[in-house]
């Protein structure tokens, strides 16, 4: 069985205000991620696979933290820089997976136990057809 993407991120990437390193980047996170969103692989890690420095994970991971696509586990108890991709950016074994995770998640949220993403609203869908006027806000 093929695994699933969460829809909530993927489909509405192009109106994320992050640069596009940072959208590549969190490509490869969901490429190294595990089911549901845990990374298994630290920061140094990260910069050592991705040929880039410790410090340029931090620079591309900010932006990404700052809209809840990757959360940072509480300080408490943990060590170095561990991540996880939100629930509703994970990938998922399969469709039903990801239904169950998403319910869940939902109730976190509401809960405030789970910080929910910032994701800009759809305005206008995207254009069809022809080539969009698409402008830096």
């Amino acid at each position: 069985m093929a695994e699933v993407l969460s829809p909530i991120v993927s489909d509405r990437i192009w109106a994320v205000p992050v640069s596009g390193a940072a959208v590549k980047f969190l490509h490869y996170l969901v490429f190294r991620s595990e089911f549901g969103g845990h990374l298994p692989v630290r920061q140094k890690d990260m910069a050592k696979e991705y040929k880039i420095t410790p410090q340029a994970v931090s620079l591309l991971m900010a932006p990404l933290c700052d809209l809840n696509i990757v959360l940072r586990p509480s300080s408490e108890g943990r060590k170095g820089n561990s991540y996880r991709l939100h629930p509703l950016a994970a990938k998922y074994a399969s469709h039903d997976d990801m239904e169950v995770a998403f319910r869940h998640t939902l109730q976190a949220i509401k809960a405030g136990e789970l910080p929910n993403l910032r994701l800009p609203s759809y305005v206008t869908a995207p254009p069809t057809e022809g080539r969009p006027n698409l402008q830096v806000a």
